[in-house]
């Protein structure tokens, strides 16, 4: 009978621990996507930045080899990221798309300017910057206008600085939650062999040696669930690569690692420190409130 008690109580055991590293784990993923968005958001910001566009519209009497002797000084620019040169006939066909076939009737001569679509490197997408950039590029005598979207960059830092603070909030919430979630399934796992750390209590051990096991335990507990919890990650990864190769290209792969070992420190420490908590706590019980 006891042999057939110990081998439910180690099958109980194993459930236990099983189900907490599960549980684990997946906290441990929430934590990897929030660190691999948070160590991203500078790449992020400056993708959306560095895709948005300036156009340089030159006057009527600038020929095509000007335009493009013009277009080459603005690439040497420090602000400048890349350029497209649009020409009378490009710009010509996209208006037609735009506004129909016949939209050029009207006119004896095509209306429609060179023009250079610019994009500028992120640390000059905002408001001060692009006013230093326009009134630069304006200076030439080739360029008639300067257009840009000026509600779009205001309304782009702002929602990027929104996002900023909510991503922040969140994964502080995140950390809050995972810290509750890991050590109510440590409580639950320690709480099991309460009856053994009394009788290690009740033959003369001290607190840190029936911490010792405990704490041991949870680093391996910590390391494997957060191995576990990386492999996740890498197969979201995988799958976001084959199906958003465009989203996927703006995360910058080199903090990869970074993110992973935000990951394993997390379980560790959570872990740890949860296990702590509660074996002091089962530590301090008297008998009689060990059923309770």
């Amino acid at each position: 009978m006891a042999k057939g008690e110990s081998k439910i109580i180690g099958k109980r055991l194993v459930n236990a621990y099983l189900s907490s590293v599960i549980s684990i784990s997946l906290v441990l993923l929430l934590v990897g996507v929030a660190g691999l968005l948070l160590v991203n958001a500078r790449s992020v910001s400056d993708y959306f930045k560095e895709n948005m566009k300036v156009t340089v519209i030159l006057k009527q009497d600038v020929t095509e080899n000007e335009a493009l002797a013009y277009r080459k000084s603005l690439d040497e620019k420090r602000f400048v990221r890349g350029s497209d040169y649009i020409s009378k006939e490009q710009g010509a066909r996209e208006m037609k798309a735009l506004l129909g076939d016949d939209f050029l009737d009207v006119f004896e001569t095509s209306p429609i300017p060179v023009s250079v679509e610019l994009t500028l490197k992120a640390d000059f997408v905002s408001a001060d910057s692009l006013a230093m950039v326009k009134d630069e590029i304006s200076r030439s005598p080739l360029v008639d206008e300067v257009v840009y979207q000026h509600s779009l960059v205001d309304a782009l830092n702002a929602n990027l600085s929104r996002i900023s603070v909510v991503l922040a909030i969140f994964i502080g919430l995140l950390l809050f939650v995972s810290f509750v979630l890991i050590n109510n399934t440590v409580r639950l796992n320690v709480y099991a062999r309460r009856f053994t750390i009394h009788t290690m209590k009740l033959v003369g051990a001290t607190r840190s040696f029936i911490r010792a096991p405990f704490l041991v335990q949870a680093i391996f507990q910590g390391m494997f669930s957060a191995l576990v919890a990386i492999i996740m990650l890498l197969a979201v990864l995988f799958v976001v690569r084959n199906e958003f190769a465009q989203l996927f290209a703006i995360f910058r792969l080199e903090l990869l690692m970074l993110v992973m070992g935000i990951v394993m420190v997390s379980g560790i420490v959570l872990c740890v420190v949860s296990t702590w908590l509660v074996v002091n706590r089962l530590v301090s019980l008297k008998k009689d409130e060990l059923y309770m």
